[in-house]
């Protein structure tokens, strides 16, 4: 791979006269730059992020920060993915994907090579470490995910207290008074993820709200903590008549144990699914649900990167209404 010293050989130049013409920051002869732009070519030369930056103020790249921890959804998580990618080719950008859980390691790694223009981070925590080290960062940064204190830090994301509120109601006006919210593993309320504990809070205010009897339960993944799940809220709230699933993964667990315990969906037992449209539809029955809206979250962050890149206004918190579709898995108890 050839080196910016081969360039300059070639060139008949310094090396930092190579530098002056990537970056442009000082005047340089026709000639001479001529003779540099016409060794690039020849060399197949392509100058690092950090030089290309010099002549633009800009990488034309965005950093996606998604840590992949054993407990959080890869193909979910990968819809996000997919999505700023998109969004961001319609804005002539790339996207570099950072996997690793370290913490502010890989943030600030990232924005000290000038890699990036700006930064787009999930798997938001309620007192997220990463927020104040965002907030030193030259380039702006957006969260899909709400904290207590984004520090003006801008958020996206689905609003999940109104999440829980619609698909609450939506089995109350079908006549259910008795519901038992499946969700996420421990590991993810422990860590403070925010998209689960604003939906529980919406779940439980709005319970209230409605009268109802509700029982919210953390589920383990694989069968045996889908089993356990399930045993549990049986135990806790006899007689319970519709789950709310927020738990994606679970979700095909939880229809299979149901039957197996010999409860028919939704004869016996009503649930309205929290996920993607797509993966509401490819289960044994479609099942009625509230999107999880990854490629307008996604697009949303890559337009609020952008803004803030441009100098333009953007609102500090963008939380999008949930739309709940009616399907096949909800009629009334009885």
């Amino acid at each position: 791979m050839a080196t910016i010293n081969d360039v300059a050989r070639a060139a008949g130049v310094s090396p930092s006269t190579v530098s002056y013409v990537l970056s442009g920051r000082r005047p340089i002869s026709a000639q001479t730059r001529e003779r540099v732009q016409a060794a690039i070519a020849e060399l197949g030369f392509h100058p690092h992020a950090g030089a290309r930056a010099l002549a633009s103020s800009r990488t034309s790249v965005l950093a996606l920060v998604v840590p992949l921890r054993v407990d959080v959804n890869v193909p979910v998580i990968m819809q996000f993915a997919t999505a700023v990618v998109t969004a961001s080719r319609l804005h002539n950008h790339d996207v570099l994907l950072l996997t690793k859980d370290e913490g502010t390691a890989g943030l600030e790694r990232v924005a000290h090579s000038t890699m990036v223009d700006a930064l787009i981070v999930m798997d938001v925590e309620r007192d997220d470490v990463r927020i104040p080290a965002l907030g030193r960062l030259k380039q702006p940064s957006v969260l899909i995910g709400r904290p207590d204190d984004p520090a003006g830090i801008a958020c996206v994301d689905l609003d999940f207290e109104a999440a829980a509120a619609e698909a609450l109601r939506h089995l109350s006006g079908h006549g259910h008074r008795r519901i038992a919210l499946v969700g996420p593993s421990p590991a993810v309320y422990k860590r403070g993820t925010t998209y689960a504990e604003r939906f529980l809070t919406g779940f439980t205010e709005t319970a209230d709200e409605l009268g109802l009897e509700t029982l919210a339960h953390p589920c383990e993944p694989g069968r045996e903590g889908v089993r356990a799940c399930l045993a549990d809220i049986d135990a806790q709230l006899p007689g319970v008549t519709a789950l709310v699933v927020h738990n994606e993964e679970a979700l095909r667990l939880v229809l299979e144990e149901v039957q197996a315990s010999g409860r028919r969906v939704p004869a016996d037992i009503s649930i309205v699914a929290v996920c993607p449209r797509d993966v509401a539809l490819n289960m044994p029955l479609p099942l009625t649900s509230v999107d999880i809206p990854a490629h307008d979250v996604g697009a949303l962050a890559v337009e609020t990167a952008m803004k803030l890149l441009d100098g333009r206004h953007t609102e500090p918190v963008r939380l999008l209404p949930p739309t709940l579709v009616a399907r096949e898995s909800v009629r009334s108890p009885g």
